[in-house]
């Protein structure tokens, strides 16, 4: 499947203007997770639409993977097909959810959060998953129509080793050291080493 025929799911830009979500990261998670991710909301578009649309806002699950103070960085390679965030470092895994996540008794979000995990690294470790806010960024054309959902996975071990070739220089490193060089990661990244540098 090529990107511009790709179906992706989306939410009204009017959930999160009901939600109070505005650029940044929006830590009230109790308040937003309904409003935002209430599958009657939910709809598809063609990727190649969404992508020009901001009217509608393009769910997109965002793992932060942290052992002790480390966290798992990369940069994403050219064969990503996000262009607009080629050679920028991240510490978010995640991607669009798609038609193939909607199953029988399963929230589709969710169930697209963990098929993007097994896509792209193995994780070697138990965890706990702790949904830590919104992210939300119009002063960018990518940042416009999305909206990443935070999910900060504490780690018992530093254990993932990257499956997707696109991630690449993975591995975890301090947060006092990422969050020094910020200015080298994409904004969503930045919104979330602010958060957890302030912890």
């Amino acid at each position: 499947m090529t990107a511009s025929d790709e179906q992706v799911l989306v939410i009204p830009a009017a959930r999160l203007e009901e939600a109070g979500v505005g650029r940044g990261l929006c830590c009230d998670v109790e308040r937003c997770w309904p409003i935002l991710l209430d599958p009657s909301q939910f709809a598809f578009l063609p990727r190649a639409q969404a992508e020009d649309d901001p009217s509608f806002k393009q769910l997109i699950p965002y793992v932060v993977l942290k052992h002790c103070d480390q966290v798992f960085a990369y940069t994403r390679g050219r064969a990503g097909s996000e262009k607009r965030l080629h050679e920028l470092r991240s510490i978010g895994i995640g991607g669009h959810i798609n038609p193939c996540d909607m199953k029988p008794g399963e929230h589709p979000y969710l169930a697209g959060m963990q098929r993007e995990l097994r896509e792209e690294i193995v994780l070697g470790a138990a965890f706990r998953n702790v949904c830590i806010g919104f992210i939300y960024d119009d002063s960018t054309p990518v940042g416009q129509v999305h909206l990443g959902v935070v999910h900060l996975f504490e780690l018992s071990e530093p254990k993932v080793t990257r499956r997707e070739t696109q991630l690449t220089q993975a591995g975890f490193a301090p947060i006092a050291d990422l969050a020094r060089n910020r200015a080298n990661f994409e904004t969503w990244s930045q919104f979330v080493l602010d958060y957890l540098r302030e912890r």
